[in-house]
């Protein structure tokens, strides 16, 4: 296993919002990016009932986004996520400098 630093949150708050639990219970959603480390690969998390792993943990800047990974977080654009995560946490400028912990998981039941 890689060398990570310490977690800063609590496994069972890395998806908490309800139309994002929607998308990742739809496999629509399979990563979801934090400021901090909520998981570590191979760990396990619950959503309704339903349960994940997490596959791997990376780091990225923002500038690095693309559209593939704002639709891996669950929506259909880059401009989309950008506008909603401003949104979400007034008082946020968007720093493509700035350096988030990408969380990618899979479904334990998806083939």
């Amino acid at each position: 296993m890689t060398d990570y630093p310490e977690k800063t949150c609590e496994i069972d708050r890395l998806v908490r919002h309800p139309k994002l639990v929607e998308a990742a219970l739809s496999n629509k959603k399979t990563q979801q990016r934090r400021d901090g480390i909520y998981a570590y690969p191979g760990e396990k998390f619950e959503l309704d009932g339903v349960s994940f792993t997490v596959t791997s943990l990376d780091r990225q800047s923002l500038g690095e986004m693309t559209d593939a990974d704002a639709n891996a977080e669950g929506y259909p654009s880059l401009d989309m996520y950008k506008g909603l995560i401003l949104k979400m946490h007034a008082g946020m400028t968007w720093n493509d400098e700035d350096l988030v912990w990408v969380h990618s998981f899979k479904r334990d039941d998806a083939e």
